[in-house]
């Protein structure tokens, strides 16, 4: 009598080693991962999977999303990561966002210009990230404001897209506020933030 082989689970989702060698992952295979896929970005067609935020870092998410949903005007609306299609082989999270509320709300993904505003939260595993790359990335693609939030003492940075070109003729951002008690700007609306308001 011979035993039948017991099924086993594949596994969690993960993304093709092949694939990732050839870096050729699009903003379509995103639309195509299976439910169980974790969250992950697509960098330059290379898929990434985002590390689990910490508490402190969804904390303060949650309660700036909060802040901004009693303030926003009604041309806007706010978000949480959600894609961002910054190029056909590049995808970003950001933790919090601003769209144009004309934005079909059956999408999945943004495009830039339906972006107004992203935010990153700082946590350790993704300082380089947050403070180097996504900025420029966002910046080359359009994205007019970015907000930088650093963790443990809640401090915010706010920059607008400026006319200073990089290196590879992509526009900057350039810092416009930061504070670790009040925020105030004028775009892209008027805000006053007490930071007190989004700490944990």
């Amino acid at each position: 009598m011979s035993a039948e082989p017991i099924p086993t689970s594949p596994g969690p989702w993960c993304p093709d080693p092949m694939r990732q060698q050839r870096a050729d992952y699009t903003l379509e295979d995103l639309l195509t991962l299976p439910d169980d896929a974790p969250r992950v970005e697509l960098v330059d067609g290379v898929i990434q999977v985002t590390p689990s935020p910490t508490l402190g870092h969804q904390d303060i998410s949650l309660l700036l999303a909060h802040w901004l949903l009693q303030h926003v005007p009604a041309d806007l609306r706010v978000v949480q990561a959600v894609g961002v299609g910054l190029s056909p082989n590049t995808s970003r999270q950001p933790d919090v966002l601003l769209r144009r509320a004309d934005v079909a709300p059956s999408r999945s993904t943004l495009r830039p210009e339906d972006v107004v505003l992203a935010v990153e939260i700082v946590s350790p595993g993704t300082r380089r990230i947050d403070r180097f790359a996504k900025p420029g990335e966002y910046a080359a693609a359009g994205i007019p404001f970015y907000w930088r939030i650093e963790q443990d003492p809640v401090h915010v940075y706010a920059y607008r897209i400026g006319d200073r070109v990089g290196p590879g003729g992509e526009r900057q951002y350039e810092l416009v506020a930061d504070g670790a008690d009040v925020i105030e700007l004028t775009e892209p609306f008027d805000i006053k933030l007490p930071v007190a308001e989004i700490t944990p």
